[in-house]
Parts: structure tokens; C-alpha cells; sequence
């Protein structure tokens, strides 16, 4: 992928705090990355969230799986050493 594809995608990602309490969401929707996170993670198809939110479009949900793979991405894990 592209880095501006990859730009194009994590625009439609929004946070804004007067919008469920500043959770992202799917370009300013009332829709929540989280939401569909946790229905693809369910079992739930994507064609099936398509059908269950008529207002997203594929790469809604292409960005919102590039989001959490970003968020992956940056998680670091570090030793601590017990005194």
C-alpha cells in the first residue's frame, strides 16, 4: 500500500471529543472503530456491516483495520527489573 493511500484511509479515522466522548470514529459518524472492531471480531462479515451500517463504505473498514494495525504497530513492551 501506498503511503498516501495509507493517508487517504487514516483521514476517514476521526476523533473528535464532542463525538462519543472522543472515541474514533468512522469519518465524524455516530459509528466507533471500536464497534467495528468488535463485530469483525465476532464473526460478523464485512459485508454484513456493510448491510448493518448502510452509511460506510469499504474502505471504512479497510481504514478501520489499518488503524488498529497501527496502534499494533507502536505497542512496545519493556523489561522492568524488580528491585
Amino acid at each position: 500500500m501506498y503511503k498516501q493511500e495509507v493517508s487517504d484511509l487514516l483521514k476517514r479515522i476521526t476523533v473528535n471529543p464532542d463525538v462519543m466522548v472522543g472515541k474514533p470514529t468512522i469519518r465524524g459518524l455516530r459509528i466507533t472503530v471500536e464497534q467495528i472492531l468488535k463485530a469483525l471480531a465476532g464473526g460478523v462479515t464485512v459485508d454484513e456491516v456493510l448491510e448493518d451500517y448502510p452509511e460506510l463504505e469499504k474502505e471504512d473498514i479497510q481504514a478501520v483495520l489499518l488503524y488498529a494495525a497501527e496502534l499494533a504497530a507502536e505497542e512496545r513492551v519493556y523489561a522492568v527489573n524488580a528491585g
